[in-house]
């Protein structure tokens, strides 16, 4: 028997009974729309504070602790790993400070793929940094603009100074890097380095003790940050086995990852609960419909409509009450977006409840396979009904 005809008469027949098939469509309505909500309100969460710890390079760095001794070459391996993003030699801390005017600056290291200067042109050469946003608004300081700036040192009790002008190239917001600071090339902090030790450095003309040939440059510490979130405790592990003791965000990471889980764990309960009585309700619904249809099956089985022919008439009623509930649900679950959304999110792009394409898809399959399948279950007492039945009604 042609599905279309099936389809076409289980249409008919379910607007027939409008009030009784807007019943069936009300009831799963009343368990789709809160299951979404409650998804929506899971996914959205997680996934806002999830994307919140992933867009802040902060979550991903590591920091060692302690003065250690790396050579350049340890740092480049470091860099060189599947799960580090990126990595640099750092130099003494407190060798690396510039004072401009009366305020002085933290120096960073940088290279290209430094996640804090992630969209920004990067510094060239001595002559270029790349200010912090505090630092910006305390000098009254534009990208293009010179900043004199001295580097002080104490040689035989007597304190000493050497000038150079610093070409701002560009500014970091406020969020990337919160305290006063400048990021320029590791030569630079490196020739403030030794220029503090006593060194001469040649190529800003600083005179000095010359640098012993050969003499291979130890640094003290390194910037490095992990590629991805899940990627921060195994380089701590990794750290742990070489005997560095290290800073991380694992913590405040390993806290979200549960909090997912666990909302996961409740959503897939109050949700297999929820699929359970709509399983049972659309079971005893089609049940009910045979009955109560027996007559108008019995017709149909005279007039030629097999086994499966009935199966799938009553299978295509619970999926027109399923559809229907679906889109319904969805609606109901934009609106209720939208009010959790404009409540609760005060930072733009982030979501309180949120659901993708996809999950929809996902909603609308599931609910279309139990209702198919608790329909089957429920309407296969369409194989007792005989056509004598309909003969005698005739």
């Amino acid at each position: 028997m042609r599905l279309g005809l099936v389809a076409s008469l289980a249409w008919r027949d379910y607007r027939n009974d409008a009030w009784l098939s807007a019943c069936s469509v009300l009831a799963l309505v009343a368990v789709i729309a809160p299951l979404l909500v409650l998804f929506g309100l899971k996914f959205g969460l997680v996934s806002s504070l999830t994307e919140r710890l992933e867009t802040d390079p902060a979550t991903r760095e590591i920091i060692p602790l302690g003065g250690g001794r790396f050579s350049r070459a340890f740092v480049e391996q470091l860099g060189l790993r599947g799960d580090v993003a990126f990595a640099l030699p750092r130099t003494r801390q407190i060798a690396a400070t510039a004072q401009v005017g009366t305020l002085t600056l933290e120096m960073l290291p940088t290279a290209p793929g430094d996640p804090l200067l992630k969209g920004l042109p990067m510094p060239q050469g001595l002559e270029q940094i790349v200010l912090s946003h505090t630092a910006a608004e305390k000098l009254a300081a534009r990208p293009g603009d010179w900043l004199e700036t001295s580097f002080a040192r104490q040689v035989a009790g007597r304190v000493e100074a050497r000038r150079t002008r610093l070409q701002v190239l560009a500014v970091l917001p406020l969020e990337a890097f919160a305290r006063d600071g400048l990021f320029a090339q590791l030569s630079l902090l490196e020739a403030v380095e030794d220029y503090r030790d006593g060194r001469a450095v040649a190529a800003l003309g600083w005179d000095g003790d010359a640098v012993g040939v050969g003499e291979q440059r130890v640094y003290p510490a390194f910037r490095l940050y992990a590629r991805n979130l899940t990627d921060v405790e195994p380089l701590r592990v990794y750290f742990a086995g070489q005997n560095l003791l290290v800073s991380t965000q694992a913590l405040s990471i390993a806290q979200v990852q549960s909090l997912s889980r666990n909302l996961s764990i409740v959503f897939w309960i109050i949700a297999g609960l929820a699929l359970a009585g709509a399983f049972a309700a659309i079971f005893a619904g089609a049940l009910a419909a045979v009955a109560r249809k027996r007559r108008e099956l019995s017709v149909l089985r005279l007039l030629g409509f097999s086994t499966g022919a009935l199966l799938r008439f009553v299978v295509l009623q619970a999926l027109y009450s399923a559809g229907l509930a679906a889109v319904f649900s969805a609606g109901l679950y934009g609106l209720a977006e939208a009010g959790l959304n404009q409540l609760f999110v005060q930072v733009p792009g982030e979501h309180a409840s949120h659901l993708l394409v996809r999950h929809y898809g996902l909603a609308l399959v599931a609910v279309l396979g139990v209702s198919a399948v608790a329909a089957a279950c429920g309407g296969w007492r369409v194989a007792r009904i005989q056509a004598s039945e309909g003969i005698r009604d005739v």
